[in-house]
């Protein structure tokens, strides 16, 4: 065992308790500080592994909390924008796009805390077009998160709705991602090494949060996704 890979073990455990307990952000915290300890494009295909496989363990937890007509327009969205974002992961630089999101994400955290955030966006074309975001910023650089959780937090569920609902999202997604990898050659030999080797602390921190989160209420549960999407787009702004 190396110092790094000890590093990046406790960086997945992390990252993964996060996805367990929220539902989302195991990308959100671990590329700012993964792409440190190994390859950037390793690291963004390796957590949309681990991100399917716990998303498909949530929702068969959640599956009675899944509102399935409320998702067919963000469905429909990801798929279609899911193939640019590949390609702009195996063609292009990620840093602009990175530093673009955190700029997203910290003036809707902003937005948030004053107040101003809609409670409720009405209309198909707002699902479509998180849908949309989701599926290129998910395959160009490992963060299809943001634009659906903002989406949700605009919808009125529940917490655990909005947990079932974007699990039964993140499978769809995380699973156009995974084949757009494929074709584009991006699931290597050392990618699958990887994912074998930090499954044991992936789990583990995923398995602890999910555990925890029966005990987080409505109010605390938007307080800590925006907190993390605070710290995410100050991570991004900063790290590019």
């Amino acid at each position: 065992m190396t110092l790094a890979w000890a590093a990046a073990a406790g960086v997945i455990a992390a990252a993964s308790f996060v996805m367990g307990l929220a539902g989302f952000g195991i990308a959100l915290v671990a590329l700012a500080f993964l792409p440190y300890l190994m390859a950037p494009a390793d690291a963004i295909v390796l957590l949309t592994i681990y991100a399917a496989v716990f998303s498909l363990a949530m929702l068969v937890q959640l599956r009675r909390d899944v509102e399935p007509r409320a998702l067919l327009d963000l469905l429909f969205g990801t798929v279609a924008g899911t193939p640019l974002g590949v390609w702009g992961l195996a063609a292009l630089p990620a840093s602009a796009l990175n530093r673009l999101i955190g700029l997203m994400l910290v003036v809707a955290f902003v937005l948030e805390a004053r107040g101003l955030y809609p409670q409720k966006l009405e209309g198909r074309w707002w699902g479509l077009g998180a849908g949309v975001l989701a599926g290129v910023i998910g395959g160009a650089v490992g963060l299809p998160g943001p634009p659906v959780v903002l989406y949700a937090a605009t919808q009125g569920w529940s917490a655990r709705t909005v947990k079932a609902n974007l699990q039964a999202f993140f499978v769809v997604n995380q699973g156009a991602i995974l084949a757009g990898y494929w074709w584009a050659g991006l699931l290597t030999r050392a990618v699958w090494g990887l994912t074998v080797g930090f499954a044991l602390p992936a789990v583990a921190g995923a398995v602890t949060g999910a555990l925890l989160f029966a005990r987080v209420d409505q109010r605390r549960f938007r307080q800590m996704i925006f907190a993390l999407i605070l710290l995410s787009g100050l991570l991004l702004l900063v790290r590019g």
